[in-house]
């Protein structure tokens, strides 16, 4: 892993747990072992290095999103869509906690908001054109309404419950849209 990819990991992991504006950069060069002037040079400042975390979450997003349009109904795609997204979660947990932190904030928020309105009109579009496949009338609502399902699992996933059930809302989920 060079650097840069060092860089990014040990952020990510440092403003998923103590937040963008409790974690001075100084506290990551610390922990990355490397000087403000590499930061620098890679992303200009702490906030270019917030920016490029976003994009690489983004990314993630993107790849969830991946489904089969062609060969699978509209149904199956929102299984695999489920699927993949529970896989993301647990795999990436780290990523989601960054991304929701930073997206609460106010001031992440500003810093990203051109980002965040990037990715919420895609993943909108993504799911938005499998349910126009379901029900042309309703495909925008029920749209949302699922975007709101896999945010409100994942922001009580990731705060902490141990004894979250997420095998179980997964399954449930895939039950539910199966049809």
């Amino acid at each position: 892993m060079d650097k840069r990819e060092q860089l990014i990991d040990i952020a990510t992991k440092l403003f998923s747990e103590r937040g963008y504006e409790n974690t001075p950069l100084s506290v990551v060069c610390e922990k990355a072992n490397v000087s403000k002037g590499l930061i620098s040079h890679h992303f200009k400042s702490k906030d270019g290095l917030l920016r490029e975390i976003f994009l690489k979450t983004t990314q993630l997003i993107v790849e969830i999103n991946a489904v089969d349009t062609k060969n699978k109904t509209p149904n199956e795609q929102l299984v695999d869509l489920l699927e993949s997204f529970f896989i993301q979660l647990e795999v990436d947990k780290m990523f989601f906690q960054f991304s929701l932190n930073t997206m609460l904030q106010p001031r992440t928020r500003e810093v990203l908001k051109d980002l965040i309105s990037e990715r919420a009109t895609f993943i909108l579009k993504s799911v938005t054109s499998i349910f126009n496949k379901l029900d042309k009338a309703k495909a925008n609502v029920l749209s949302y309404m699922f975007i709101a399902e896999l945010d409100g699992v994942a922001i009580n996933y990731l705060a902490g419950d141990i004894d979250f059930p997420l095998s179980d809302i997964k399954q449930h989920l895939i039950e539910k849209y199966r049809n």
